[in-house]
């Protein structure tokens, strides 16, 4: 069988994820590694060529190559979003992954740029925006939508005729009830329990969840 030949921007340990699952669950051929120069310490990486991203044309063809950024939600997933756009300016088709073991109504949307693990369940009339990790075990809601660049851990809870805006971020067993909205830029705390609409840049824990400091505040996200 014929499969695609990927690029995957990353050394971390969602870039060895990421080679796993395409590797062994998907139509995708990993040939190369790549990250930004100031990045480069080796020339390999899991015995496959590392290349600095600056540089990557000159040995991958963008015409017959593809990348996916296996970035995770630094700087509210304004990493991976920068590097994904570069990506795209140079050229190179766009990868993305569903698990096999994930369950997908057929007219669910999901946009590009998207890795998509095992055990999520995906309901009907649910979209998902581009640039968008879902890591195992969610439950997304009928009717709902999440926006672009956002990142959602294991075994969250969006309800059905939810909003998620754009870049963000959801803690393990973070739930959003039926109908509510979350605004663009917000953290999820781990177990946060959402009962009304989230407000944009906060972050929100507890049962139920509270904003309790502005995301632009957290170092750690910066």
């Amino acid at each position: 069988m014929f499969k695609q030949k990927l690029i995957i921007v990353g050394t971390n340990p969602l870039a060895e994820i990421a080679y796993e699952y395409f590797t062994h669950d998907s139509d995708y051929n990993v040939v190369g590694f790549s990250v930004e120069g100031k990045f480069m310490k080796e020339y390999q990486f899991l015995s496959i060529p590392l290349i600095a991203f600056e540089n990557l044309e000159m040995f991958y063809n963008p015409q017959d190559h593809s990348v996916f950024v296996a970035l995770g939600y630094g700087h509210m997933n304004q990493d991976r979003t920068r590097v994904w756009k570069e990506a795209k300016k140079k050229g190179y088709g766009i990868a993305s992954y569903t698990s096999s073991h994930a369950f997908v109504w057929k007219n669910a949307k999901i946009g590009e740029h998207c890795f998509i693990f095992e055990n999520n369940v995906i309901q009907p009339f649910v979209e998902i925006g581009n640039n968008t990790i879902m890591w195992s075990g969610n439950h997304i809601g009928h009717h709902s939508k999440i926006g672009n660049n956002c990142f959602l851990s294991s075994h969250v809870v969006v309800s059905g005729l939810c909003k998620i805006g754009n870049n963000c971020f959801f803690g393990v067993n973070s739930t959003i009830a039926n109908g509510l909205s979350v605004g663009d830029f917000c953290v999820i705390g781990a177990a946060a329990n959402i009962t009304k609409d989230a407000l944009p840049n906060k972050l929100y824990v507890g049962n139920p969840a509270r904003g309790i400091k502005n995301t632009n505040e957290m170092e750690e996200i910066k």
